[in-house]
């Protein structure tokens, strides 16, 4: 944010709720809520996505920034691709790293103290205007929620927990709520300081939703796959993280369904299985219709495409999960009866056959939605409030 003219810049939303000029065209008087993300996978974007879509539809102006973008670029290359390569060619690294961070807090308040330097940088991305912040990232929690504490920032910062699993770098002392999709998950935030939990449904489209249904004939032609066998969708994230190949070897050798593997853009991934006698697919951009072709699908994360399978009902078994928060959002979701979560390939044959018999409500338990909140409520409720220095603190 450039300085005004004979002053210096304000602190960053301290302007009145909706006082300021719509840069979009779309006239005075409109909020603006800044929706911070971060490209690594693609899980925290696609949930920013949906929430700017949802807000949008209520007038409201939405500026959707990578939190990379604050850092110096070299770091933000480092940062994105270290964690691919320990995920992909190192996965004891991350899960020691993942463990540690989780028993000792000496490395979180470490990388909090780093993330100072970068707060001129943040505040020059976030329009005087302002009146809510949202993240969807835990490192955005890391800057955002002490500028907060600090009154560098004078708004409400609320954070969208995209994992089942809270690990403490979700957390961050200034973060006036989080936003969470299960009430196990709402349970260990609270435990790890956090004062103000709500839990919220998940940021996915409704084309997802159990209710949007299409004919399984026509979404398995629209991708060429056979109508009559029962098929399991292999799902890994957009970087096809993970033992990959090994699970959809596993798959095929129970005997009892043909696997598809959505191998997301990892082109080396879908090279490597060319001559697999299953069906492989790279990027697939329409999700919702892939997911109606298939009767199971079989995931190792917990992340957004687990979401979207158990928005859809369908049975979801979690195999071969990656390390770090992929184990742990295993046993959640486990242990919630949402997922099943398989952990030989022995097991693998008659849990497939078990799930792809079951139809109906029978099929998949859905996320808890009774009690849920949608996030552009909550938002309303809290820019209505007007009461943003007074808020509860987390931690």
């Amino acid at each position: 944010m450039k300085p005004r003219p004979g002053g210096r810049s304000p602190r960053a939303g301290t302007s009145p709720v909706g006082a300021g000029r719509d840069d979009t065209g779309g006239g005075p008087d409109r909020l603006r809520i800044l929706v911070v993300s971060a490209d690594i996978g693609a899980g925290h974007d696609a949930a920013a996505a949906e929430l700017a879509a949802r807000l949008a539809g209520d007038g409201v102006v939405v500026e959707q920034l990578n939190f990379f973008t604050a850092l110096p670029r070299p770091l933000h290359r480092l940062v994105r691709d270290g964690y691919r390569t320990m995920l992909q060619r190192f996965p004891w690294s991350y899960d020691a790293l993942f463990r540690f961070t989780d028993r000792s807090s000496l490395m979180v308040r470490g990388f909090r103290a780093a993330l100072r330097a970068a707060v001129p940088r943040m505040l020059s991305r976030i329009s005087a205007d302002t009146c809510l912040v949202v993240t969807t990232h835990p490192f955005a929690n890391q800057l955002l929620g002490p500028m907060r504490g600090a009154g560098q920032l004078t708004v409400p910062v609320l954070s969208y927990v995209t994992d089942f699993v809270v690990h403490p770098i979700w957390i961050a002392p200034g973060v006036d709520t989080y936003c969470v999709i299960h009430d196990g998950t709402q349970r260990q935030a609270t435990a790890r300081g956090a004062t103000d939990v709500r839990v919220v449904n998940p940021l996915i489209s409704a084309e997802f939703a159990s209710s949007a249904k299409a004919c399984p004939r026509t979404a398995r032609a629209r991708f060429g796959l056979p109508e009559q066998e029962r098929l399991a969708l292999i799902v890994a994230g957009s970087w096809g993280a993970g033992d990959v190949a090994r699970t959809a070897r596993d798959v095929l050798g129970t005997g009892c369904v043909t696997p598809v593997v959505a191998c997301g853009r990892n082109a080396r991934l879908r090279q490597r299985l060319s001559t697999f006698p299953g069906h492989v697919l790279g990027w697939v951009e329409d999700m919702p219709t892939l997911m109606r072709a298939v009767d199971v699908v079989v995931e190792n994360a917990g992340g957004l495409t687990c979401q979207q399978s158990l928005a859809g009902g369908l049975p979801t078994v979690t195999y071969r999960p990656i390390s770090g928060h992929g184990r742990a959002n295993a046993q959640l979701l486990a242990e919630a009866g949402l997922t099943t979560y398989v952990t030989t390939a022995a097991e693998l044959a008659p849990v497939l056959t078990e799930l792809t018999e079951l139809t109906g409500a029978e099929a998949s338990p859905a996320l808890p939605a009774g009690s849920a909140t949608d996030m552009a409520s909550l938002i309303s409720e809290v820019v209505g409030s007007g009461d943003r220095l007074d808020r509860k603190r987390s931690v």
